[in-house]
């Protein structure tokens, strides 16, 4: 059985624009959240990869840069050279775990820098008037992308009745680019 895959070329004719299909990438995306490391042993159900749609799936860069890419590296050549297994099954399932609970500290770490930066750049815009699109809405709060330059922050004034996906003008109200803080009013 073949699967079509859609492109950001098919979905950009169908919604009319790049940057509709990119953004609508993202939020995606977003509603999707992070993955995880996971072991897959022999002989039990694999889960595969989610987004590329297939049962069996590596991925690899370079090993000095990336600890599971380094495990991986250690367990292909182990097979290719008919020895035992780098790792037992459960120095596997904890170093999954360990490296999932890394991978998402390290985005963190990358997300509080890039909010940094945003803030920083919108410092002396408050006041401005900007529109974007709803990326995420939850008890949590209303957050909004803009494009003109490129950021993200939160709806703090007028987000009920908001949902990912909707187009707003909003308003620059409070950046903080220290605790990477921006903060949106909506206008009509």
């Amino acid at each position: 059985m073949t699967q079509d895959i859609l492109t950001i070329e098919d979905v950009s004719k169908r919604f009319g624009s790049t940057q509709a299909a990119n953004e609508l990438s993202l939020s995606v995306l977003k509603l999707l959240g992070s993955g995880e490391y996971a072991v897959e042993l022999p002989n039990q159900p694999a889960a595969g990869h989610f987004g590329l749609a297939v049962n069996e799936y590596t991925h690899s860069t370079a090993p000095n840069r990336r600890f599971p890419d380094l495990i991986t590296q250690r367990l292909l050549k182990a097979a290719l050279n008919g020895e035992p297994a780098a790792y037992t099954d459960d120095e596997l399932r904890e170093l999954a775990a360990h490296c999932t609970v890394q991978e998402k500290n390290a985005t963190k770490v990358e997300r509080q820098v890039r909010k940094a930066a945003s803030a920083l750049l919108l410092l002396n815009r408050i006041g401005q008037q900007f529109n974007g699109i709803v990326t995420g809405a939850s008890e949590k709060g209303t957050w909004l992308r803009i494009t003109e330059p490129i950021a993200e922050g939160k709806v703090v004034k007028g987000s009920a009745g908001l949902d990912v996906g909707d187009r707003v003008r909003v308003e620059l109200v409070h950046v903080d680019p220290e605790r990477g803080f921006i903060d949106f009013a909506r206008r009509n």
